[in-house]
């Protein structure tokens, strides 16, 4: 249902969005279990969908392709990734095995001698070899999921290039498996290849002097921070349901303390946001913690990492944004990306697990980063009660650590 826009005369705007898909995506199979662990156990008539599955994916594409925001949109279809591009990202030492996960057969007879550093990408050469396995904690390697993380890097990949060769100043790059767990050396919760990680490195080597990632999944973009912890050029951001670690695959906690090794010290701001936190919270945290640090940073290019699990019904997380909460965020970066990159935006999907709900959080995201000045669609749950006065003291608390201990916002 349209809210105060006509589907037929869509609201003005001087925003288009580009977006890249594949459907091999799709084959990306997850499996049935209890929730994301694949079991079994004996006695349940109905075993659900694991949580990250293709059903969520498809409602995504469908609600851009026939709900009112589809005349702002132009379609692009995605690629898989090359080996070098991977190795931007993942251990260079991992080269042998990572010519495996492309082609098996050819280099069977190649043995893989990286010590410690190769055995992440060990894992998924064998699991693809065998013909399925749990490479961690919920995260599946199944037949057709090699294909779909490589169509979901080279199609992120596609994206940025796109954006970075001036053809559009918006790209979003609609993928699956996601990303942002992934480590140089660890999958991690849900994620073999870190797909926005991958666009960091490909604006960096196009010249862009600084890049600035501000993640809104639920959970802490651990993989991405790991990959730049070291680094001044670019800068992290994650609002995240404060979980902490959850086990050998994700050893970081995602606390404000984590702020960076060496140069890159100060330049990986951990938002952990209390449980509960909705639209008032994450407006709060946007204007006194995430626009300030990207002022100060200046970077010449902005990737937003969404994940739609910070929805107040979301089965994989405890936050509480609605529509219009997604919608004011998407303002906001289209905002800083106007002040700071151009308007340049990269757009890298994540989470986001209620089947309808993520279609229609995503939609209003969307609706914000085009800066459309009405709704399109009314929130078919609405409204979802938030005690915001927790929240707001716990990023005044975090507002006051960054300017103590961060050098680059004193």
């Amino acid at each position: 249902m349209a809210a105060s826009a006509s589907a037929s005369t869509p609201p003005p705007t001087d925003s288009h969005l580009h977006v890249f898909w594949h459907e091999g995506m799709l084959a990306h199979d997850t499996g049935n279990g209890v929730f994301d662990t694949g079991f079994d156990p004996g006695f349940l008539d109905v075993l659900e969908k694991h949580p990250e599955n293709s059903d969520r994916v498809k409602n995504m594409v469908s609600i851009l392709r026939r709900g009112p925001i589809s005349p702002y949109i132009t379609w692009h279809s995605g690629r898989p990734a090359l080996l070098s591009e991977l190795l931007s990202f993942h251990s260079p030492e991992s080269g042998i095995a990572l010519r495996h996960f492309f082609n098996v057969q050819e280099y069977e007879h190649e043995l893989v001698e990286a010590d410690g550093e190769g055995e992440y990408i060990d894992e998924l050469v064998e699991a693809d070899k065998e013909g399925g396995k749990m490479v961690c904690g919920g995260t599946f390697l199944n037949p057709g999921s090699r294909e779909a993380a490589l169509l979901a890097a080279g199609t992120t990949l596609s994206a940025m290039k796109y954006v970075l060769d001036g053809h559009g100043k918006i790209a979003y790059a609609l993928v699956r498996p996601p990303g942002h767990h992934a480590q140089p050396t660890l999958a991690d919760g849900y994620c073999f290849f870190n797909n926005a990680g991958l666009a960091v490195h490909l604006a960096l080597n196009s010249g862009c002097g600084k890049v600035a990632v501000i993640d809104i999944d639920v959970h802490y973009g651990n993989g991405t921070a790991e990959g730049f912890y070291r680094s001044d050029k670019v800068l992290t951001i994650s609002l995240h349901m404060n979980h902490g670690s959850w086990g050998p695959s994700h050893p970081q906690n995602g606390s404000i303390d984590e702020l960076g090794e060496g140069e890159g010290f100060g330049y990986n701001l951990n938002i952990p946001l209390p449980n509960g936190t909705g639209d008032c919270g994450y407006k709060y945290a946007f204007s006194g913690l995430v626009v300030p640090a990207v002022q100060k940073f200046e970077p010449d290019m902005i990737i937003m990492v969404i994940g739609q699990d910070s929805s107040a019904f979301d089965p994989n997380g405890r936050q509480c944004l609605t529509m219009e909460g997604y919608r004011e965020i998407g303002r906001v970066v289209y905002n800083m990306a106007n002040r700071h990159s151009g308007g340049r935006l990269l757009i890298v999907q994540e989470g986001g697990y209620h089947i309808t709900y993520s279609a229609y959080c995503l939609h209003a995201t969307l609706e914000g980063v085009l800066n459309l000045p009405l709704p399109l669609l009314s929130d078919p749950i609405a409204y979802y009660p938030e005690d915001e006065a927790f929240s707001v003291g716990v990023i005044e608390a975090i507002k006051k650590f960054q300017k103590d201990n961060v050098p680059f916002m004193k």
